[in-house]
């Protein structure tokens, strides 16, 4: 006889978000799917945050991630796939992980963009075996219809993050401990 516990409820949990994650949506086709869901996510935000557009035309490249899916309960985890887009064409494709441990609970849905401002970050990006986004990372925190504040578009940051789109349960926007890697759609 099986008994529930709250460590067997919480690895439960992580487990099948992780594996519910695993099919968000993208999958199939391969590139090409990816390809599309990119092309939405960045329609979507220009026409959200106008001033994102800007921030794109000064960088060396953008890392587009259409669909990320993040759950916790104490335990958490999050995946998506997207793609490295060098002016308006897919160089790369990636996915993204994330675990977490802490006092969290629920579920979200969200779309980031980082903007890689320099062409130094953007090869150190894609000679690594798995980036994790860390400390050279800026925040660009945007309210619906917000333009990007100047002082992130003049800013020596070598990678910028836009965080948009979030649905679900979860409080709070941060890839720290986010890792990257290069995947084969």
């Amino acid at each position: 006889m099986t008994h529930l516990t709250r460590r067997n409820f919480a690895l439960g949990a992580v487990a099948g978000t992780s594996l519910a994650a695993c099919g968000n949506g993208i999958g199939g086709r391969g590139a090409e799917t990816i390809d599309a869901r990119v092309a939405s996510t960045l329609n979507y935000m220009y026409s959200q945050y106008p001033g994102t557009r800007d921030l794109a035309s000064k960088s060396t490249g953008m890392l587009v991630m259409p669909l990320i899916t993040e759950a916790g309960l104490g335990l958490g985890a999050s995946y998506g796939r997207g793609a490295l887009r060098v002016g308006e064409t897919s160089v790369d494709y990636y996915s993204v992980t994330a675990a977490s441990a802490g006092l969290q609970i629920g579920a979200q849905q969200s779309s980031h963009v980082l903007f890689f401002m320099t062409q130094d970050a953007l090869m150190d990006f894609r000679r690594s075996d798995g980036w994790a986004a860390g400390a050279d990372l800026e925040y660009a925190l945007l309210e619906q219809g917000e333009s990007v504040r100047a002082e992130t578009t003049t800013s020596l940051a070598p990678v910028i993050a836009v965080i948009f789109a979030q649905t679900g349960l979860r409080v709070g926007a941060t890839l720290e401990g986010t890792k990257y890697t290069r995947i084969i759609p």
